[in-house]
């Protein structure tokens, strides 16, 4: 079993392996309700805190985070469910108040 740091070594060569920063053009059809899932596993992801974060989310570089981020954006706006999101988080802060 791989150690932490070994781990960590394994993901950083295979996101430094050539092509890996080539932009790849992808045409998908996705459900809306697809579309609010992944933007909510993305956003989950990315918000977690340091020490929760997987080996490979801990060694993504800043601009890569961002990058994922607009993403995520991007698809909720070509959806048309910016304002279903926004709602639904509404709902799901409001009960974290509560707990």
């Amino acid at each position: 079993m791989l150690t932490t740091n070994e781990l960590a070594k394994v993901y950083d060569t295979i996101l430094s392996a050539p092509g890996m920063t080539e932009a790849v053009k992808i045409d998908m059809k996705l459900s809306r309700k697809n579309i609010l899932l992944l933007h909510y596993v993305i956003k989950r992801g990315l918000s977690l805190k340091d020490d929760d974060k997987a080996n490979l989310l801990g060694g993504i570089p800043e601009e890569s985070i961002k990058e994922l981020d607009a993403i995520a954006d991007e698809y909720l706006t070509k959806s048309g469910l910016n304002e279903l999101s926004s709602k639904l988080s509404g709902l799901s802060s409001g009960n974290s108040a509560k707990a």
